[in-house]
């Protein structure tokens, strides 16, 4: 019999209400609720780029899929657009089981698929699709065969989904030795490390730093953000301040994500379950990543260019030889929200001009267990 939400959980709790933003009852609520629409203006950042984000730890068991899954959520029900969240894990990844399933179909499947993967509907088939409008596409169960994802293939499943999607999140392994990681680093433009509050679990983190910055991945470092994932406000032991104030010195940013009942059910993952401290806390860590998502999208022409129309074939710009992510008419005005694309449609997208050469892997020592492509 198999183990889903619906067997194992009990006396289930219903959506909360009013699960967000500041109680305009409070003392000084206005200036809050200001600093709220500058964060929600920095994460509707306009997208011209395809941005990749890998989620990475060295000990397992802290929070990585769910920080993924929630953090993608975030982002999906706030920008409006289409947001994917991929398993990248070798030893049996279970994002798949953060979100109800549309298809059996996993990330292998939809690399064997490649040549046939010419639209957003196309690749559609491969995933499935939370409430907060997050794409997820799910690894093998059994890690023998998941284990044969490997670097190659992430490297062509990011350069096919690069075209459809505008931020893809990746949940990757435990390690950092295993052949897909490889193309994880290389091609991510933000890494999400996480911690929880022990001491295991920030020095497993630390270590990771060490590691990334010892091999050519010290810039990757300097821009990464540290979440500390299922702090409780009753614990004694550990003193968390100390852990905040280490990865500050070492990181862009810090993040604490409270303890939420919800997320650790290790279930679908619904935002309107959430504890309000914790779903703002993903508020928190979505405008942190968007302050470097703006940082990429700068060199990327005038955000004024007008867009061509192509019958049948979606909008691109006029001379930008990159795809936007946005419907007709560009990005939307100050204060409005993106549309998803209704149920069944997709936004369609000229055919493929020359490509831009794929990123470089970045120097660095090349670590035992890998070998040059």
């Amino acid at each position: 019999m198999e183990l889903s939400s619906d067997r194992l959980l009990r006396n289930q709790p219903k959506a909360r209400k009013n699960n967000q933003g500041p109680s305009r009852f409070k003392l000084g609520a206005k200036k809050e609720l200001a600093e709220r629409e500058r964060k929600l203006g920095l994460i509707r950042t306009p997208v011209m780029s395809c941005y990749r984000i890998a989620v990475i730890s060295l000990k397992g068991g802290v929070g990585k899929t769910t920080t993924t899954m929630a953090l993608g959520a975030t982002l999906a029900s706030e920008r409006q657009d289409k947001i994917l969240a991929i398993d990248a894990n070798p030893d049996a990844g279970t994002l798949g089981r953060r979100v109800r399933r549309e298809t059996g179909a996993t990330i292998r499947d939809l690399v064997q698929a490649i040549p046939q993967l010419n639209s957003y509907m196309d690749i559609r088939r491969f995933t499935s699709q939370a409430p907060s409008g997050l794409e997820i596409i799910a690894n093998d169960v059994d890690p023998a065969v998941s284990t044969t994802f490997n670097d190659q293939d992430y490297r062509s499943a990011l350069d096919v989904l690069g075209r459809q999607y505008p931020i893809i999140l990746t949940d990757s392994g435990t390690g950092l030795l295993y052949s897909a990681m490889r193309g994880v680093l290389d091609l991510a433009h933000q890494l999400i490390i996480i911690s929880t509050p022990s001491v295991d679990g920030a020095s497993s983190a630390s270590t990771t730093l060490d590691w990334l910055s010892a091999n050519g991945f010290a810039d990757l470092v300097q821009r990464s953000v540290t979440v500390i994932s299922g702090v409780r406000e009753t614990g004694k032991m550990i003193k968390v301040e100390d852990i905040v104030a280490h990865f500050e010195t070492r990181c862009r940013g810090v993040v604490v994500i409270p303890f939420d009942e919800h997320l650790a059910a290790g279930a679908e993952v619904d935002l309107e379950m959430m504890r309000p401290k914790t779903r703002e806390a993903y508020f928190d860590l979505a405008a942190l990543i968007a302050e470097d998502i703006a940082r990429t999208q700068q060199g990327f022409g005038n955000p004024n260019m007008q867009y061509q129309q192509h019958p049948q074939q979606g909008y691109a710009p006029q001379q930008q030889p990159q795809q936007p992510y946005a419907p007709p008419g560009g990005a939307p005005e100050p204060g409005q929200a993106w549309q998803r694309p209704a149920p069944g449609q997709g936004w369609q997208q000229q055919p493929a001009p020359p490509q831009e050469p794929q990123q470089q892997p970045q120097q660095g020592v090349v670590p035992p267990g890998w070998t040059q492509q």
